[in-house]
């Protein structure tokens, strides 16, 4: 067990109320605060914007993302302070 870790689902726990990065199957990456999710790994994102580059593209507001277009989340200490 790491930092309280034992399930991939402890780490999105953890995670919400808290900015992450999200890679999708389409290519664009989305930064946002992690409000839900679910088992099928569904998520619901405030404040998210649509990055590229490191640079935001776009703001999109409260979002639902599907959880089978997702490659990868990763916890804000890793993600963008670009906003």
């Amino acid at each position: 067990m790491v930092n309280g870790i034992e399930r991939p689902l402890d780490l999105l726990n953890q995670s919400k109320g808290k900015e992450i990065l999200v890679q999708l199957k389409s290519g664009n990456q989305l930064v946002g605060t992690l409000l839900a999710f679910d088992i099928h790994i569904n998520v619901v994102l405030d404040n998210a914007k649509e990055m590229q580059d490191g640079e935001m593209k776009r703001s999109i507001g409260l979002s639902f993302l599907r959880g089978d277009t997702i490659i990868f989340i990763s916890p804000a200490s890793v993600s963008t302070d670009k906003k």
